[in-house]
């Protein structure tokens, strides 16, 4: 699987240089469940997601392990064979521990007691009540306070410029996952998926109107089949507008997020539709 890798100059001459082009190289990608030695980098990508928020991120994390029969991270892949190259005391045999995603769904009702539970429904309501109109903050309400309804919390968090085909078979094994989760009676039902979603907006330029960019590309169509979302920026919260080197050209783009709420029933759908996308654009 082919990902965008920025170049990194050797010397503070060469970074001043703009950015020209972009380069590829050609990593193979898998998706595994996750282990111990995964919640730092699962906290990190967390980190990205809920910038400077007051979550408990590491506790978010390890819940993700904890459920490791449902969602999975993503890794550089690699043969049976290479694991004899490595030291006997490598932490779970495991070569390849950067983690590049992560694509999983945590219940926010059963999980009601984790403070980093209450954190991000905290903080969700206090975006909310500032950002979203009456209509929308009611249903954000029921969904998430009402008693009635389950809420997951959906995570579709990876690094910068991987692609959107790792998404595909991310999503479509979380979906698989959760059917035979819930056949064993875990609970894996749900009337709706809280999502978050990373953008980047450029302001409007005389007749050009503004100009957004998604984290990832495919979190369009999740957008698109929402049945309420609010934006809110994190430019206060963070130090540079977008990571990454970019042509100096290039007009600074503003980060926001779109907090989505979406009906469950629509997930595999969307998986659909995206799936669909990556087949159009690969086979061009």
């Amino acid at each position: 699987m082919e990902a965008k890798s920025d170049s990194d100059g050797s010397s503070d001459e060469e970074n001043e240089e703009a950015y020209e082009g972009d380069e590829g190289i050609t990593v193979d990608f898998e998706g595994r469940n996750p282990i111990d030695p995964d919640l730092d980098g699962i906290k990190q990508l967390l980190g990205q997601l809920f910038v400077k928020a007051h979550i408990d991120l590491t506790e978010l994390a390890g819940v993700v392990v904890a459920q490791n029969y449902v969602g999975s991270v993503l890794k550089q892949a690699y043969n049976d064979a290479d694991d004899d190259e490595e030291d006997e005391d490598t932490d779970m045999g495991d070569p390849c521990q950067v983690v590049f995603g992560v694509t999983t769904v945590i219940n926010l009702a059963n999980k009601q007691e984790l403070a980093c539970v209450r954190q991000l429904k905290k903080m969700i309501f206090e975006k909310a009540e500032k950002y979203a109109t009456e209509l929308v903050l009611q249903q954000f309400r029921e969904a998430l306070e009402g008693g009635s309804k389950t809420t997951g919390l959906l995570l579709n968090e990876r690094f910068i410029n991987i692609p959107a085909a790792v998404c595909v078979p991310m999503c479509e094994n979380l979906l698989s996952e959760m059917e035979r989760a819930r056949s064993k009676g875990m609970p894996f039902t749900f009337d709706y998926y809280l999502m978050i979603v990373k953008y980047y907006q450029q302001a409007a330029d005389g007749d050009k109107p503004a100009e957004i960019l998604y984290s990832n590309d495919e979190e369009e169509y999740f957008i698109k089949d929402s049945c309420a979302s609010f934006d809110y920026s994190v430019q206060k919260e963070t130090t540079t507008a977008l990571a990454g080197q970019w042509q100096k050209k290039d007009a600074e783009l503003q980060p926001f997020r779109k907090v989505l709420l979406i009906e469950a029933s629509k997930l595999p759908s969307i998986v659909s539709s995206i799936k669909s996308l990556v087949s159009s654009v690969t086979n061009k």
